[in-house]
């Protein structure tokens, strides 16, 4: 990766607490089934990193179980803190998160591991696991087997720079185990307004000029008008790896 992708890259990571709102109204949240194999029932300590608004941490709770979560950016933790009061969220990033040694049971990354440095956030989360602790990376995709959404793909493309598709899984590494894989198909209901939403809280969105922003959205607005979509179909991409496994 060049030095200006670098410094692009980051750009896009630290865009989303200015799209706080809409990230929160547009994007999907995660299917139970997903969660449930992600996730160990036996887990009393989970957290959930790049939490964003806490899309992903509502489904994380269960009785008994302590979840903390871990946010970067200030915009998201104060949303985060408006939607989910009675849940813990602490300014952190994967490279250094701000809690004890051998805390957590299973921390789960969702939408976030694309941007991190493995080099450093793979010791950090092998840190903060128990032994025999669980990693867990989620990813929602939007499904382009659907002829209309793979017009919208197209739309994104065509106006913006995508961030790479490179999730980073397989530089994870020792000391944790094998990665598993498992995909999760769904639908999620959304309105047009919603869709909407969800394109504008693309970090490739929200950094794009104003001109092209609106270019872009405009041209999202008349597919949809013109297909008049009541779901997104989803692709939930999950995997799961075990510390010293």
């Amino acid at each position: 990766m060049t030095t200006a992708d670098k410094q692009e890259k980051s750009r896009q990571a630290g865009s989303f607490g200015a799209a706080a709102d809409a990230y929160e109204r547009g994007r999907p949240p995660y299917p139970p089934e997903a969660v449930d194999w992600l996730v160990p029932g036996h887990a009393r300590t989970v957290v959930d990193l790049g939490a964003g608004t806490g899309k992903l941490t509502r489904a994380l709770r269960a009785p008994g179980r302590e979840v903390i979560a871990v946010e970067p950016s200030a915009g998201m933790r104060e949303k985060f803190a408006q939607v989910l009061p009675d849940v813990r969220v602490v300014e952190g990033t994967a490279e250094s998160v701000p809690l004890a040694d051998d805390g957590a049971d299973t921390l789960v990354c969702a939408q976030a591991w694309h941007w991190v440095d493995p080099e450093r956030a793979v010791p950090e989360a092998a840190r903060v696991l128990r032994p025999g602790g669980r990693l867990s990376l989620v990813w929602n995709s939007r499904d382009t087997s659907a002829p209309w959404v793979a017009k919208l793909d197209r739309i994104l493309r065509d106006c913006a720079a995508a961030p790479t598709r490179d999730r980073q899984v397989d530089r994870v590494g020792a000391p944790f185990g094998p990665v598993e894989r498992r995909d999760f198909r769904w639908s999620h209901p959304m309105t047009t307004d919603e869709i909407m939403d969800m394109v504008a809280s693309r970090s490739y969105v929200i950094t794009l000029r104003p001109a092209a922003r609106e270019e872009l959205l405009a041209r999202v607005r008349a597919l949809l008008d013109a297909e008049r979509p009541a779901a997104m179909p989803y692709l939930t991409e999950c995997y799961r790896t075990q510390l010293g496994a």
